[in-house]
């Protein structure tokens, strides 16, 4: 039988700090059948060079603009040829077998299309990190967590994670996805430019009914915060941003027309929140968000994805409110939800 051939590949730009830090761990990685590329998003360091110099047996490929993770991925992949994708952040330290687990449990089932190991800490390693953690959940008003952190409390692993399990979607920081189910749904969508991209390709993927996993067999440790500050009020408004065009997406009408207006709502009070503490780029990044998704939405730049088939996969769908139940009822563990 053979082993099917995947492809790492890690999108740059001006991150030659992070490349001389963790692309030999990358480049260490044991599995068979391994292709590694660099896709470079129109870096203006000396990134490239310094790949070209010091790992040459390193595929690179690069964009002629920074098109963001969304548009700089979909540009990088239609020139990579493999079985399986595995998009990695640049600032993600792997051991030598982290492949080989989720591998052989996505080539288990045919309808796994999506999978992320676990992910934790570089600077806290005894403990989760923020973005992906043990597997990506979304409540009942779109707002995402994960097994691990939901909000900004991150647990400690205990082991209690080491498992395998559906979810509702996998960390863009490492997502590994069969290039078959890449092609179908056509990459990510370039509109969201950054943040929340990989949410939206794994629900999109789960409309289809396939199946989004977490494999607790293989951890990796990230950084975070690479490109963009958590106290961006860039990111902030990209977040905000992004979540409406999330819940128009992959959301029936119906439900959308009632629940965004909802959101906003709920957005304002973050809003405020932001306000009291004196992060006033944070509030007006979330007004400036609000106009831009209206505007989208007048301009039907964003549109409900008519590509859904009649049985959607709704696991990893948390029917309560984590706002709710996270800051009333402060619930911070995971493992405290009513599942």
């Amino acid at each position: 039988m053979s082993i099917p051939k995947v492809s790492v590949v890690i999108l740059n730009w001006n991150g030659k700090k992070h490349l001389a830090e963790f692309l030999p761990t990358v480049y260490n990685s044991q599995y068979e059948n391994l292709e590694i590329v660099v896709g470079d998003n129109a870096s203006t360091d000396d990134s490239v060079a310094f790949i070209k110099t010091y790992f040459p047996l390193v595929k690179v490929i690069e964009n002629q603009e920074n098109l963001g993770y969304a548009g700089g991925y979909n540009e990088i992949l239609k020139q990579v040829t493999a079985d399986y994708y595995v998009l990695l952040n640049s600032d993600v330290e792997v051991p030598p077998y982290w492949i080989n687990p989720v591998i052989e449990m996505m080539e288990s089932d045919s309808q796994i299309a999506i999978a992320q190991p676990k992910i934790k800490s570089f600077y806290q390693r005894t403990h989760f990190e923020y973005a992906g953690a043990a597997g990506g959940f979304i409540d009942k008003y779109g707002y995402p967590l994960c097994r691990g952190r939901i909000f900004d409390s991150l647990e400690k692993d205990e082991g209690q994670y080491n498992d395998i399990k559906e979810i509702f979607w996998a960390s863009g920081c490492a997502l590994f996805i069969k290039s078959s189910v890449w092609k179908r749904l056509n990459g990510l969508d370039s509109a969201f430019f950054a943040h929340m991209e990989e949410i939206d390709i794994c629900w999109r993927a789960k409309n289809l009914g396939f199946k989004v996993m977490y494999c607790g067999y293989s951890e990796v440790y990230h950084v975070g915060g690479g490109t963009l500050n958590t106290e961006s009020p860039y990111k902030t408004y990209l977040n905000f941003r992004n979540n409406g065009f999330l819940l128009k997406k992959n959301l029936k009408p119906s439900v959308s027309c009632f629940l965004i207006p909802f959101r906003f709502c709920l957005d304002f009070l973050a809003l405020l929140r932001f306000a009291s503490k004196r992060q006033f780029g944070n509030a007006a990044a979330i007004s400036k968000a609000h106009r831009a998704i209206c505007m989208a939405f007048l301009k039907r730049k964003i549109a409900y994805n008519k590509d859904i088939s009649k049985l959607p996969n709704s696991i990893g769908l948390y029917p309560k409110s984590i706002v709710w139940d996270y800051f009333v009822r402060k619930k911070k563990n995971f493992t405290d939800l009513d599942f």
